[in-house]
């Protein structure tokens, strides 16, 4: 880009291709910064998600355990400890099992009850009705430098009648 101090003068043409590279220039910038930023993101969410379900992997895989230890420890509890038997283990395996289905009905509950409060973007929908019926009823109107290639193509048309 030539100094605007040297005391050459552009013309408004020059001036004209010069500001639309340069804005081009930047455009195409901006596009490749987002493109960068999105990328970025995307794989840290990746890298979150991967996380996250291993997480969980672990957790599903430790519920037997859970169970086992809740069941020992309901023998235990009724007095399996100091070799007076306590309840018979079935039926600690069984609270076990009960305690889990009482959990699992109580998240699912939750879960149901928090998806019925997600309901449709309403704001966005009502906004891309309202764009497409005006878009619908928008007319191009010819650019100046077209005009007269629009009245020979109508000359034209109205004289081969």
């Amino acid at each position: 880009m030539s100094d605007p101090f040297d005391g050459t003068e552009r013309s408004l043409g020059q001036l004209v291709a010069s500001a639309t590279a340069e804005m081009s220039a930047l455009v195409h910038d901006e596009i490749a910064l987002a493109k960068a930023e999105l990328r970025q993101d995307v794989k840290r969410g990746a890298f979150g998600s991967i996380m996250g379900i291993g997480a969980l992997v672990v957790l599903l895989f430790s519920l037997p355990m859970l169970s086992f230890a809740l069941a020992y420890a309901i023998n235990t509890w009724t007095g399996g400890h100091n070799g007076n038997g306590g309840w018979n283990l079935v039926w600690c395996f069984l609270l076990s099992f009960a305690f889990n289905v009482l959990l699992a009905g109580l998240l699912g509950l939750i879960a149901v009850a928090k998806f019925k409060k997600v309901k449709p973007p309403e704001r966005s929908i009502a906004s891309a009705k309202q764009t497409a019926a005006i878009m619908q009823n928008a007319k191009p109107h010819p650019r100046p430098e077209q005009r007269p290639a629009l009245e020979k193509a109508a000359a034209v048309g109205r004289s081969s009648v």
